[in-house]
């Protein structure tokens, strides 16, 4: 009863602090999941209940009577571990003792199928080893989580009758080493106990890239390390050094382990982007945005892209067939666009430009809408699209938009339709950006707008796009009556001269 109680108890705490890392793991970080039995040899003689090791063989059997008061954190590293700032694999070695089936070799894999939920899964773990008495036969090793005090339950009885396999389970000495643990395991057991464990990162391309807290820095090279050697395909480990450049959106970083190779290749959405991670902005958790913004569009959109980085709204947009505007400001992000533009074979129909987005919205844009708005007609379905992504900044670019168009408005369905990034900390994150968009607008969004939660950046912070029909209002600057009439007295003067 007791080691029950102790097991669930470590169970709930452990299902909490995994609920925790999951909220920002991606699918190529690791988890941890610490199994749990005696440590052989170490304790014993010392711990009541403990049996005596007979250390000529690595495989004997004891008697079910025998009582195992179990330490739920012998299958951890070992702890002197504790405090390794320069990784040493060799001292991560600990025997442990695992329950084993005693099986004929010719039916092993029939047994493994049938008891795929009790055999014990370890990183770099042979399920089945050799029988040191007995070279007909092996010794499949158990999960000691599934093995309730050495005791196999009723429905894998059944299934060990049905095959002829003797039921008794007995114990095996098992050398674990660094390659059988997991990231989490591994650097849980190096930090400083109680303190928060890094496992979680952002993958780009071969690039593993983290935000290590003050206290994971001592850590860090290790870290790094670590990271590679659990990952397949990670083969450069990154630490953020400094916020964001609000000017062209990208950071400085420390290599922490691995090649320092920085230029990588990444697939979103089905399309393959080339960067350099050191100079342009990549993020790999805008990716569903991005599709959820390109899915909006029709084929013969328009789409101007204010603040366009590599690609990641401009490229599969043009894929989608609608004509596409891209701007970025910083001269890396303009060449990978180009680059990434003739990769994937839409260079023809992506008209790029390497100015401020103000300048921008100022010059293409508005020459490219007061061409096209007068011209469409009701029962055309051609939309336009304005793409501001640049969180940190984006809404205090929205006055540009007040009366950046002479003449009379087009059409209602006719005016574009702005997505306009920010970041809040407040409260009512929806209604802070809003009161924010109309203060730049000079206009009331009050029903004419809609906010989408994109993700949660940050403790308090949120990164939203607001989405809205610019007001014919204020994208319109209507010619006042006054200056009507002196256009007309202006021309009947000219006509009484002629």
């Amino acid at each position: 009863m007791f080691i029950r109680t102790e097991r669930t108890l470590w169970r709930i705490g452990y299902s909490a602090r995994l609920l925790k890392t999951n909220c920002f793991r991606t699918a190529a970080s690791n988890t941890s999941f610490p199994a749990v039995w005696m440590l052989l040899a170490q304790y014993s003689g010392r711990v009541p209940g403990l049996f005596v090791v007979v250390k000529k063989k690595n495989f004997f059997t004891m008697p079910e009577t025998v009582e195992d008061k179990a330490n739920l954190e012998l299958y951890l590293p070992h702890p002197e571990v504790r405090g390794m700032t320069r990784l040493n694999r060799e001292a991560f070695k600990r025997t442990v003792v695992v329950p084993v089936l005693k099986v004929k070799k010719e039916i092993v894999n029939t047994l493994l199928k049938s008891l795929k939920h009790t055999v014990l899964q370890r990183p770099g773990l042979k399920r089945v080893v050799e029988d040191p008495e007995d070279e007909d036969s092996r010794l499949v090793i158990l999960d000691p989580h599934k093995i309730s005090e050495f005791s196999l339950g009723e429905s894998d009885q059944e299934v060990l009758k049905q095959l002829n396999v003797h039921p008794e389970v007995s114990k095996y000495n098992l050398e674990l080493t660094y390659e059988n643990f997991k990231s989490e395991e591994i650097l849980r057991a190096v930090l400083p106990e109680g303190q928060e464990v890094t496992s979680g990162f952002s993958r780009v391309g071969h690039i593993a890239h983290l935000n290590l807290r003050d206290h994971q820095l001592p850590y860090r090279h290790l870290i790094g390390q670590v990271i590679i050697d659990k990952n397949p395909g990670i083969t450069c480990v990154v630490n953020k050094t400094s916020i964001i450049d609000s000017t062209y959106r990208n950071f400085q970083m420390e290599v922490l382990a691995g090649e320092r190779n920085l230029v990588t290749k990444v697939k979103e959405n089905n399309i393959t982007y080339e960067l350099d991670f050191s100079k342009v902005y990549w993020n790999p958790r805008l990716s569903t945005e991005h599709g959820r913004i390109v899915e909006l569009l029709k084929p013969s959109d328009v789409l101007f892209d204010v603040f366009a980085g590599i690609g990641p709204f401009a490229i599969p947009a043009a894929k989608k067939k609608c004509r596409v505007f891209a701007n970025d400001l910083n001269p890396e992000s303009y060449s990978w666009l180009l680059r990434n533009c003739k990769l994937n074979k839409v260079d023809n129909k992506i008209k790029a430009f390497n100015m401020d987005g103000r300048d921008f919205l100022l010059g293409p844009v508005r020459e490219e809408l007061s061409r096209e708005l007068p011209l469409l007609k009701e029962e055309q379905k051609t939309s336009f699209h304005i793409v501001m992504n640049l969180p940190a900044l984006a809404i205090e670019f929205l006055d540009v938009f007040q009366h950046l168009l002479a003449g009379e408005p087009c059409s209602a369905a006719g005016l574009p339709t702005v997505h306009c990034y920010g970041f809040s900390k407040h409260d009512d994150p929806a209604k802070d950006v809003r009161e924010r968009a109309e203060a730049s607008l000079g206009t009331s969004l009050d029903g004419r707008c809609s906010t989408y939660l994109v993700r949660n950046v940050a403790p308090n912070k949120e990164m939203l796009c607001i989405s809205f029909q610019i007001p014919a209002e204020v994208l319109y600057k209507r010619p006042s009556s006054k200056r009507l009439c002196s256009s007309r007295d202006f021309s009947e003067e000219k006509l009484k001269k002629s």
